[in-house]
């Protein structure tokens, strides 16, 4: 079988791998640049290009296509990029330009929807339940996205904002997003959106990670509060999803998914929403690690098993 090649294109880094086949998380190459973002958008293409040189120059291969996973989602009615925090890229024809760069075609997902085709067809729903046919994979960290896997393919929708479940209102008390938008879902479940709801509460200045230890102590009733609070929310939002799409299996991605309340607690308050008279829906912490952004960008140039 044929090596895949793909990218993950971040904020801070670009990084690159070359698969050794869809099959296997066996890599015979991976390396990384620094994005620049602050240098525009041109220099971006240009980083993009010296990382493929120097990955062909590793493994003595040239790519016949890559994936690209990207901040983002090429909006497929005007084929620009857009929703990328990276913002140099809002607005561009990405894809037509690396395409003309590099001399071949691309593919591109958004780096949630990445993350779900990695762990679907390589990672923990391969490993656990390889029957999955629809995979919805959450990213809960300094944002919150998805990404919706249907037998072995990204599902991204008319206006490729399938799996964007971080934008649906949820609650008033998490106030304005980025967008404008008042009380979605990122604004209360993200790490930061924790956080702040924390220093609200007690003018006290934490991150997520010191409050969930604070919450572990034992000691400190706001930071119980503020766990609950990501519990009984993440029940309700996802219990949305769940109720659109009723998918196989859930995977958690993102460093607010590495709290082990959610899949207790948090999965209890989704069998609270859900319409069903049972929550039948698996619910998984991811295999790959940092490597699903990237394994997934490779697999969207693979054809479905």
């Amino acid at each position: 079988m044929k090596p895949l090649w793909g990218i993950d294109l971040g904020g801070t880094k670009i990084e690159g791998v070359v698969l050794k086949s869809a099959e296997s998380t066996d890599v015979l190459c991976r390396t990384r640049v620094p994005t620049e973002q602050q240098h525009g958008y041109a220099h971006i293409i240009n980083q993009i290009s010296k990382l493929i040189d120097q990955m062909s120059a590793e493994t003595g291969l040239k790519p016949e296509q890559v994936g690209f996973g990207t901040p983002g989602t090429l909006d497929p009615i005007l084929q620009t990029l857009k929703n990328s925090n990276t913002t140099c890229l809002n607005g561009q024809p990405f894809k037509r330009d690396v395409e003309e760069k590099l001399g071949i075609p691309i593919e591109i997902a958004n780096d949630a929807n990445c993350f779900a085709l990695a762990e679907a067809r390589l990672g923990i729903v391969k490993e656990k339940m390889p029957e999955a046919r629809m995979v919805f994979g959450v990213i809960m960290g300094t944002g919150v996205g998805g990404g919706i896997v249907m037998d072995g393919k990204i599902w991204n929708g008319r206006q490729g904002i399938g799996g964007e479940w971080g934008h649906n209102f949820l609650d008033e008390s998490g106030g304005k997003s980025y967008t404008g938008r008042t009380g979605v879902v990122e604004t209360i479940l993200a790490g930061p959106s924790l956080a702040r709801f924390y220093h609200q509460q007690t003018g006290e200045e934490c991150n997520l990670k010191e409050i969930y230890q604070r919450y572990q102590s034992g000691n400190d009733p706001t930071a119980k509060q503020t766990i609950k609070r990501l519990t009984e929310f993440f029940g309700l939002a996802i219990s949305v999803v769940i109720n659109i799409l009723d998918p196989d299996a859930i995977v958690l991605g993102g460093g607010v998914g590495n709290i082990d309340e959610l899949y207790a607690e948090g999965v209890e308050a989704v069998k609270k929403y859900v319409f069903n008279n049972r929550l039948d829906t698996q619910f998984f912490r991811p295999k790959l690690g940092d490597s699903a952004g990237v394994f997934g960008a490779a697999m969207l140039v693979s054809d479905p098993v």
